[in-house]
């Protein structure tokens, strides 16, 4: 394919994801052409025409079997419906003829991220998987930091992933992946991007995986006092619980674009309305998930190396501590918070070095810019001469799942599963 040639898009599940990575493609018209979109619910399809202010001749499909259905249109497809719903119009897109990018998590089960994984090979189809951190400045530097030697070999490696907790409540609590059985677990659904980013700094296969975390806080016995189960019940705790359904009418109410298709449009009423009668009102201490709020996975990697990630609903932000044999490598948000440096190299005995990178702008915060780099690449990654030389490929990314699947076998049981390398749990 000519590099003058854009490339067509066409997105199936027109919510948050599809809608940023199209926006950020329609400011790159030389390398993309948005042709099309699938979606059940109209406002979304005019919300994706408004954002990213497509021409005449765009096509608007109510499903994604009617898009598929239809004569191939497009080069790449555009995947970014519910976790449940990933893998059947992943497998009939790329049998169609589509190359894709898939939305993380890959699938809710590893039977079906095998599937994937295996009709991309036998297709040789290029499936990208938005693994975005891989994107970023912060992680990128991190590589090349690891890569240049400078801290020796890496002998331990320790992550955390903040989710913050309105974030918690918004999506693992109120929200779509609050219950599990519905999609896939918190490891999988929120940190298959960590499990990734870890392997991708260490370099090396994932060996055995143990895990320990729960569902402690959000829960009926936590709840204050006389709560409601719903702050607009007339709770006695409204404009006093950091969890009060009405901040989506105040500082909160960036979330609601996310979750409430007429959210830019409507009246402050009719927000009371809609969270009187769907799961955003509903009390924290009263919903019906049970994801977890806390977990930690523990890594043993081939050549010895240990890693360690704790996701936690109460922090805000990624941190990261390398430690290697020659010196120790600290970054993310309490260093930036703390120093004002993104990343301190630190040798032993010798003096510190402090990086800054620069974070590009569009996307999701907290994402730390991946998401704009993500789609700055996507030109080329979707033109490499094979799908083995992509960044972010199928192949490459399904062990960060099989670590996921393997720390919640790990958790539920109370066993160390092993990996055998680059094979999966079970």
């Amino acid at each position: 394919m000519s590099a003058s040639v854009p490339l067509k898009i066409a997105g199936i599940g027109c919510g948050g994801r599809t809608r940023t990575y199209m926006g950020l493609a329609s400011r790159l018209p030389a390398q993309f052409q948005l042709v099309g979109a699938a979606d059940p619910v109209p406002a979304r399809l005019d919300l994706l025409e408004k954002e990213c202010g497509y021409p005449a001749g765009f096509r608007r499909f109510s499903s994604d079997k009617e898009l598929l259905d239809a004569d191939k249109f497009a080069d790449i497809v555009i995947i970014g419906t519910q976790d449940a719903g990933h893998a059947a119009p992943c497998l009939t897109a790329m049998e169609k003829g589509y190359d894709i990018v898939l939305e993380k998590p890959i699938a809710t089960s590893l039977e079906d991220i095998r599937r994937i994984h295996d009709t991309a090979r036998r297709l040789g189809r290029k499936v990208l998987v938005c693994h975005v951190l891989r994107y970023t400045p912060f992680f990128r530097k991190a590589r090349e930091i690891v890569a240049s030697g400078v801290l020796g070999d890496i002998v331990a490696l320790r992550a955390t992933e903040g989710v913050e907790p309105w974030h918690q409540s918004h999506s693992y609590v109120r929200g779509h992946w609050a219950v599990t059985g519905k999609g896939s677990p918190m490891i999988i659904a929120k940190s298959c991007h960590d499990l990734d980013i870890i392997l991708w700094l260490m370099n090396d296969s994932c060996e055995r995986v143990s895990s320990f975390g729960s569902l402690r806080y959000f829960r009926p016995e936590q709840a204050p006092l006389g709560a409601t189960l719903r702050c607009t019940d007339g709770c006695p705790h409204v404009g006093k619980c950091f969890y009060d359904a009405h901040r989506y009418l105040g500082d909160q109410r960036k979330w609601l674009g996310l979750v409430f298709d007429a959210a830019e449009t409507a009246s402050d009423d009719e927000i009371r309305q809609w969270l009187a009668t769907g799961p955003w009102g509903r009390c924290v201490y009263h919903c019906d998930n049970d994801a977890v709020d806390r977990q930690v996975v523990s890594m043993e990697f081939s050549r010895g190396a240990t890693a360690v990630l704790t996701m936690t609903a109460f922090s805000q932000g990624r941190d990261l501590e390398i430690f290697g044999t020659l010196g120790v490598l600290r970054g993310g948000e309490a260093i930036k918070r703390d120093t004002g440096a993104d990343i301190i190299v630190q040798p032993h005995g010798g003096k510190a070095e402090r990086i800054n990178v620069e974070f590009p702008e569009g996307g999701y915060a907290g994402h730390g810019g991946g998401d704009a780099g993500f789609v700055s690449a996507l030109y080329d990654e979707m033109r490499c001469a094979s799908p083995d030389d992509m960044t972010s490929s199928i192949s490459v990314s399904v062990e960060s799942h099989y670590i996921g699947f393997a720390a919640e076998e790990s958790r539920r049981t109370g066993r160390t599963i092993a990996l055998g390398g680059k094979s999966s749990p079970g």
